[in-house]
């Protein structure tokens, strides 16, 4: 059958030295890649305190003056993770800000302020973690308030004042 022949060494090629090239540049990529990915492995399971490997350690210990103490491997999920929810929590402060200016009144500072209740009320239909917002933008020096917690009906007068424009 002529017709298989021709069909095979196209194909599979002609068998020239060009073919062989491609072929082994094509295998030796992919078994460079999972070398690389079998390395990454073996070196988490080395670190891993509950690895059965043999070799298998404890973590190095960071000193607290160390710049990548309490902070997740660069690159990894987690940091990935961690830097979306720190985008997420800036944009709920700035549309905490933004509120506080709508619904607030000047003061004799300059700043908008607004009393915990009436903004509990109104930012209610907005998102239901004013109070950790409010916490995380007091600590950032964007807004102040009387107390460490704030709870509803209980602080209801308690005065938010605005420091920052954002």
């Amino acid at each position: 059958m002529p017709g298989v022949k021709e069909h095979q060494s196209k194909s599979l090629g002609n068998g020239s030295a060009e073919d062989s090239k491609l072929s082994s540049e094509g295998i030796n990529s992919r078994i460079a890649i999972w070398k690389q990915v079998e390395e990454q492995h073996k070196q988490k399971q080395l670190i891993n305190p509950f690895s059965q490997w043999e070799g298998a350690s404890h973590r190095e210990k960071l000193s607290i003056d160390d710049e990548e103490y309490a902070r997740p491997v660069e690159g990894s999920m987690t940091a990935i993770r961690g830097q979306m929810a720190g985008e997420r929590i800036s944009g709920e402060i700035q549309t905490l800000m933004c509120n506080i200016k709508v619904i607030g009144s000047v003061d004799d500072n300059g700043h908008y302020s607004v009393r915990f209740g009436k903004l509990f009320n109104h930012y209610v239909k907005i998102s239901n973690k004013l109070v950790g917002i409010l916490m995380r933008a007091r600590k950032q020096g964007l807004v102040d308030f009387e107390g460490e917690m704030l709870w509803q009906r209980r602080d209801d007068n308690v005065v938010i004042t605005l420091l920052e424009s954002g």
